[in-house]
């Protein structure tokens, strides 16, 4: 039991964490250190009695932090791929290890010599007679002593031969116990059934006999230098080199309250870089690094099913290149996550992980893949007509996935306002109010960062007028009857903020669904989003001013010096001049008489399942 004073004579018990566990533990003890080589804590006693007694339980509990350090090791995903990049750095590690291990031993001794010095100065004081080839009576300033060094060149002799056959018969059994290790360190669960374990056994195998053979021209007096790791297997850089990519994320995430979808998407995208070139330091972060990541993304099959949905990218991108016939990710996907990592490494540099001593450059600039030209586009009249004359909207009959009224009004919105329909699953009923100057009623879409609800861009703030068609089929009347249950009541509850970004996607897919299945539209390229290009369409056939347009629409303009901002749009503009480019919008021969639109919850009939 390892009871210990502190200066103040407080007694307190300290353990070691093993070696392989210790980032798992400081993960588990939510640390600001990146890992925990011993776990402490004080017995609140100076009586050594007492200090005994209280100690198993203070034990026990170190004892459930090892046990929750090593389920969070077991949690890693089983891996049945590695790149030929990720056997290269593990047998580099391991080769480096060894050698850094064998320079400190000769450096500091191997522990031994201290005990054998007192062994026989016991014997010497007992009259026990011995015989020993090595000097007794004193320590070695540096350095092995003699019987050390003795014992190491002995031991080499031994492990050498033993290893080379081996290597020659392939038999990678015989360092099972230093793989499962390095494993370990790695943080990779890999399947030791797989192909990619027996080539990462010879690799490292290789890599130990290797070392043995340099540790013997060592003994020889040859000067072997020992590797500089910029890569230490748990993932931690030396001190000169600054934070890793995953300290990068973990920073950028604690920077500010970000939206649940980038900090997934972001979060997806680093750990794909990791699973390919593991946790580098930030500083380390190579164009060759981006290029192979950028490769192996390219691999990845557009639909994934049963073992590829949990697979890691080293496997996704092995199963794209076994299937070339399959479908890939799209470029803009590619492009997506190449840009998520470069954000975080940018992220890291900007906010001192990258030491100021150290040359940095963006090893993702220029690195994106050329997108296909976006074919989506609005929606012709023959279209818009199918679908305002769908059941959904003539009579009301609103299928469970539409989300109520969110099923008839998202659309009809779109059409006269042109958002997007995130920014209408986010709307209150507080946001659908007069302008108190011409008492025209106004549609703010504006951030609320406490509620969860955010816009796009910064331009994406503003103001949009309510459409005289949208008030003649009761978009006001239903926005009433919100604000008369509650002042700060979203419009669309079932699809707002607080139910999760998962609500509104799960509606977006609904939409995708009925449009093709329901009513009849198959060309994939049309979308919700192609009502709000119709809209751009028809306000620029109508001749509205680009400015007044881009506003509405909340795209940037470089052409206009600082943001529009829906106070700022109705300072220049004033609501009049914004409600008449609105009023401008028309689809010529589009008749939406036989639309029904629920004017209020209550009132919605009857929902179908499909």
């Amino acid at each position: 039991m390892n009871i210990v004073k502190d200066r103040h004579g407080t007694y307190y018990v300290q353990q070691r964490v093993p070696e392989r566990l210790q980032e798992a533990v400081a993960r588990v003890l939510d640390a600001d250190e990146p890992r925990r080589v011993f776990l402490k804590k004080s017995l609140g006693t100076k009586n050594l009695k007492d200090a005994k007694a209280a100690a198993p339980h203070v034990l026990a509990e170190f004892g459930r932090i090892i046990g929750q350090a090593e389920a969070l090791l077991k949690e890693q995903p089983v891996v049945t791929v590695l790149t030929d990049v990720q056997i290269k750095r593990m047998a580099e590690s391991y080769y480096a290890t060894l050698l850094a291990e064998d320079e400190q031993e000769r450096r500091e001794g191997t522990g031994s010599e201290p005990v054998f010095q007192k062994v026989a100065k016991q014997l010497d004081a007992a009259g026990v007679e011995y015989e020993t080839a090595f000097a007794v009576g004193a320590l070695p300033e540096t350095g092995m002593s003699e019987r050390e060094f003795v014992k190491q060149v002995e031991l080499v002799k031994l492990l050498l031969p033993a290893a080379s056959a081996a290597l020659a018969r392939g038999d990678i059994t015989v360092i099972r116990e230093q793989l499962d290790e390095l494993l370990y360190a790695f943080q990779c669960n890999l399947d030791r059934k797989s192909p990619s374990y027996r080539k990462l056994g010879m690799a490292v195998l290789t890599a130990h006999v290797r070392g043995l053979k340099d540790i013997e021209r060592r003994n020889a007096g040859e000067p072997i230098e020992t590797p500089q790791l910029t890569y230490t297997p748990s993932g931690i850089p030396a001190a000169h080199e600054g934070g890793t990519l995953r300290d990068a994320l973990d920073g950028w995430k604690k920077e500010r309250a970000r939206p649940e979808d980038t900090v997934h998407e972001y979060t997806r995208a680093v750990e794909m870089f990791i699973q390919l070139h593991g946790n580098l330091p930030v500083a380390n972060i190579k164009r060759s690094h981006a290029r192979t990541f950028r490769e192996a993304l390219q691999l990845v099959p557009r639909t994934r099913k049963g073992a590829l949905l949990k697979a890691g990218l080293p496997e996704l991108s092995q199963w794209g290149r076994e299937h070339p016939d399959t479908p890939k990710v799209s470029a803009g996907t590619v492009n997506k996550q190449l840009g998520a990592v470069q954000a975080i490494a940018g992220w890291g540099q900007r906010n001192g992980l990258v030491p100021d001593e150290v040359p940095w450059s963006d090893p993702f600039k220029d690195m994106r893949l050329e997108e296909e030209r976006s074919t989506r586009g609005p929606f012709d009249a023959r279209g818009l007509q199918a679908i305002f004359d769908a059941p959904l909207f003539t009579q009301q009959e609103i299928p469970e996935g539409g989300k109520g009224p969110a099923a008839v009004w998202l659309p009809l919105l779109a059409l006269f306002a042109g958002g997007r329909q995130s920014e209408f699953a986010g709307l209150r009923a507080s946001d659908v109010r007069e302008d108190p100057d011409t008492g025209t009623p106004l549609l703010w879409i504006v951030p609320d960062k406490k509620a969860g609800r955010r816009v796009k861009t910064e331009t994406s703030e503003r103001v949009v007028p309510v459409h005289s068609q949208l008030i003649a089929l009761g978009f006001l009347e239903y926005a009433a009857s919100r604000r008369r249950e509650d002042e700060k009541a979203w419009l669309f509850p079932a699809i707002a903020p607080d139910q999760g970004r998962g609500a509104i996607k799960a509606w977006s897919k609904w939409w995708g669904y009925y449009l093709r299945e329901h009513i009849g539209i198959k060309d994939r390229d049309m979308v919700f989003h192609s009502f709000r290009h119709g809209f751009t369409d028809r306000a620029r056939a109508a001749k509205v001013e680009a400015e007044v347009r881009k506003a509405l629409m909340g795209h940037a303009d470089p052409s206009v010096s600082g943001e529009y901002g829906a106070k700022n749009m109705l300072m220049r503009w004033g609501a009049r001049v914004l409600k008449e480019a609105v009023e401008k919008i028309s689809y010529p021969g589009l008749d939406l008489s036989r639309v029904q639109a629920p004017v209020s919850i209550a009132r919605i009939r009857g929902t179908k399942t499909t």
